[in-house]
């Protein structure tokens, strides 16, 4: 069986094919044009690419960055502003012929490392997109759970847990709330926290290398931000108690955070005992795509 996944990107639009085992056959992207209809003909072609390149017809999953509404059959949260408001399946489903599954791509990142990634084998797996922003995913036996509301997952527009007096009521967040998980945990939110603090850098690398140059403002920061992160995570633990927490994002290719986070978990997981595996995934930059891939 031919699955293939679309990734629909603010800059790129991405698609993979993979067989039955989850080899990769294929793979293409293109500019996202900025309007529905070039949009909903990109998809159509690259499918039609696909397609006609293997020789053969398969499944179409698509990630995108917000949800289908559960009521209006209608995208809602889109940062890709151009698809709110539309029925992107039924639309994508009528030009292709066939029906099409449409995600939120972070609830495709955590099916991608469910199904073959980092998460494999798990039952419950809590997928973490950390990267220019925050976003979460469940995934139960390698397939989405989305929610009443279609919003499942979304836990970095909850407040930061067990605020400081510091903390509270200092940033503001897209969303229209303030003090987001995001606005913290996110590289924004890093950088934002190391240059409030008389840093000046643009990116998270810049300060982890004065990390291992022993800067002691970096070092503060990046304490700072695994405490957020850990903060962050137990709230999830202690209501949800995935079987495996998997980072993905800019954020993820951090090799500090994995032997550091674990030793803060404990302080704020219920009972003083969190043996919860928190790992980088596996496919990268790809899970999100391949996750789409895997929605059938």
């Amino acid at each position: 069986m031919l699955r293939m996944g679309v990734d629909l990107g603010g800059t790129k639009i991405e698609l993979v094919a993979l067989n039955t085992e989850g080899k990769e056959l294929f793979r293409k992207r293109l500019p996202t044009p900025r309007e529905y209809e070039a949009t909903l003909d990109t998809i159509v072609s690259l499918v039609g690419e696909a397609e006609a390149t293997l020789g053969m017809t398969g499944s179409v999953g698509v990630g995108i960055p917000g949800v289908i509404s559960p009521f209006s059959g209608l995208v809602k949260n889109a940062n890709s502003t151009w698809i709110n408001g539309k029925p992107l399946d039924i639309d994508l489903g009528q030009r292709l012929g066939r029906e099409v599954r449409v995600a939120n791509d972070a609830n495709c990142f955590a099916v991608s490392e469910a199904v073959d990634g980092a998460g494999a084998g798990k039952g419950v797996v809590f997928g973490v997109i950390i990267g220019t922003g925050c976003g979460g995913g469940i995934a139960i036996n390698g397939r989405v759970h989305s929610g009443g509301n279609g919003i499942c997952g979304e836990w970095g527009h909850n407040p930061l847990p067990w605020m400081s007096k510091e903390e509270f009521n200092s940033t503001s967040c897209f969303c229209g709330n303030h003090d987001c998980i995001e606005t913290f945990i996110s590289g924004t939110g890093f950088v934002r926290d190391f240059n409030l603090a008389g840093g000046n850098v643009t990116k998270g690398s810049e300060i982890m290398e004065l990390v291992d140059a022993g800067d002691i403002r970096a070092v503060a920061a990046f304490d700072r931000y695994v405490d957020r992160l850990a903060r962050s995570l137990a709230h999830v633990i202690n209501s949800l108690d995935p079987d495996v927490v998997v980072l993905g994002g800019g954020m993820s290719n951090i090799d500090a955070i994995y032997p550091k986070l674990p030793q803060v978990l404990v302080k704020y997981v219920v009972g003083g005992e969190c043996r919860t595996p928190v790992v980088q995934n596996l496919y990268g930059c790809s899970s999100g795509v391949r996750g789409a891939a895997w929605l059938w």
